[in-house]
């Protein structure tokens, strides 16, 4: 797929979402734009809908759930159960993916959330996860080379509201991207970002 179809897009397939994980999906991209952790940790299996709407929109997700998932394993061992922050992790996905189909450039960071609130669980035999993110505000800050998005979060499971997240937050960063990995080399510690 070319860049341009990439930011028309209304959904993305796994095999599109596992693409893009993994830095492949686009033919023609010559600059850095938001990724996708890759599996085990992607909580994405597809995307349903997106809309853009001004510095407003609305994306939404789906996870299947398989009985053998890697968090069942080991969370925990007598009483799995899907680890609440794995939840909110996937709101912050979707919300970096939206970043980047509206164009924005580099790297994808989380960068909190308001109130979060969880009513209920996700055990091996439920089916099927249901993410959704309002925007409220997509922002494009051309001169620092920044790019925030702003929203509210709800994820569902097996069409039961379970978690909601208020004023989630994701920015995405021009050139802090580590790429040479293990090796040293530009931005391979941590710390504070510069922002500017």
């Amino acid at each position: 797929m070319d860049y341009k179809e990439f930011l028309t897009r209304t959904y993305l397939s796994k095999q599109e979402l596992l693409a893009l994980s993994h830095n492949n999906l686009l033919s023609d991209l010559e600059h850095d734009i938001p990724s996708l952790p890759a599996p085990p940790f992607l909580m994405l299996d597809r995307v349903v809908s997106v809309e853009r709407q001004g510095v407003k929109g609305k994306i939404l997700a789906e996870k299947d759930i398989l009985i053998d998932e890697w968090f069942f394993q080991c969370h925990f061992r007598n009483d799995p159960v899907m680890p609440g922050c794995l939840g909110v992790d996937a709101i912050w996905q979707l919300m970096g993916l939206y970043c980047a189909l509206r164009g924005a450039i580099g790297s994808g960071r989380a960068l909190g959330c308001g109130e979060v609130e969880f009513l209920g669980q996700i055990r091996p035999h439920n089916k099927v996860i249901k993410i959704e993110v309002d925007i409220r505000r997509y922002s494009q800050m051309e001169s620092q080379k920044v790019s925030i998005s702003l929203g509210d979060g709800r994820l569902y499971v097996d069409n039961e509201l379970i978690y909601k997240v208020k004023d989630a937050r994701v920015g995405i960063f021009d050139k802090i991207r580590y790429t040479n990995y293990p090796m040293s080399g530009e931005n391979d510690t941590g710390g504070i970002m510069k922002r500017n």
